[in-house]
């Protein structure tokens, strides 16, 4: 395989065993349809990856709360490596064949599949008819813009939808886009919303100045579970051509398991959320005005 340094990479965050699982098969995917890119991914073991040429495994130990947050170090450390990445969740895959340079991954900034502008993102809410998490996300969110001095009903501002977005360098403004989405991730997390981090993703680039577009992404043909139960009550798509995509991520994300497996898993992850909300909180105090007041 060979890379230019100034080309692209694929970038993903793969912690437990499950998820080791399903961005290896994503791997396979990115090898056959993609040959010339490589994957980058943080994981907490590198060497579920050793046989796999094309990727780039990196140890990672969980810094967010409840992981959503630590994407910003597969794209990190993405950047480090390559002008542009790709990040994609470990849990989807690749249908098609990948253009080597797609037009769209050279444009400055974040290239989103998914995203929109707050004041659609919130239409519920600013119209005084949530549902409560929505309620709870808006609230949050609010606050943290107001921390950066941005306004979150600002339509210059978008959600960006995590599961599929490039970042291209911007003259160190990705770099700055980063320390911000670290800023709000810690808010965030104190404040008890752990996921919606297309809220954060969003305000960190509009205070870096980082842009932020649409895009269909042309070339890269993927399955993601929810966005293909979408198309298929759309029409768009049939469940016979897709079963089998649904099968492998249902075997490999939700094995089956004895009570026991069950019960220990499930207090490692209660002790694991505790130790880390702790370490957030006593991270946090040193700028105690910034995130309690």
């Amino acid at each position: 395989m060979t890379q230019d340094i100034k080309g692209f990479c694929f970038c993903t965050l793969a912690c437990g065993k499950n998820y080791r699982d399903l961005a290896l098969l994503l791997a396979k995917d990115i090898e056959k349809y993609s040959p010339n890119s490589y994957f980058v991914i943080l994981t907490d073991s590198p060497s579920d990856f050793s046989e796999q040429p094309n990727v780039l495994a990196f140890k990672h130990r969980q810094q967010s709360v409840k992981l959503y947050h630590d994407k910003r170090f597969a794209i990190a450390k993405g950047l480090s490596l390559f002008y542009s990445c790709i990040f994609i969740d470990a849990d989807m895959r690749i249908l098609g064949p990948v253009p080597q340079n797609p037009k769209w991954i050279s444009i400055p900034g974040i290239t989103a599949r998914g995203c929109e502008n707050m004041p659609k993102k919130y239409a519920k809410v600013l119209a005084g008819n949530p549902d409560t998490k929505l309620l709870k996300e808006f609230k949050v969110a609010k606050k943290a813009a107001s921390k950066l001095n941005l306004e979150l009903e600002n339509e210059q501002i978008n959600f960006v939808y995590e599961y599929l977005f490039a970042v291209t360098k911007d003259s160190g403004k990705e770099i700055e886009f980063l320390k911000q989405w670290e800023i709000l991730a810690s808010y965030c997390e104190l404040n008890g919303l752990y996921d919606a981090e297309g809220n954060a993703i969003g305000l960190a680039a509009a205070k870096a100045g980082l842009p932020v577009r649409w895009s269909a992404m042309e070339g890269i043909s993927f399955f993601k579970n929810r966005i293909e139960f979408v198309r298929i009550k759309k029409g768009e798509s049939k469940m016979e051509d897709v079963a089998i995509y649904f099968e492998q991520q249902t075997k490999l994300e939700y094995p089956k398991r004895f009570i026991g497996q069950r019960i220990i898993l499930k207090s490692n992850k209660i002790i694991k959320y505790l130790y880390n909300l702790l370490r957030l909180r006593i991270v946090t105090l040193k700028d105690f005005d910034f995130y309690y007041r």
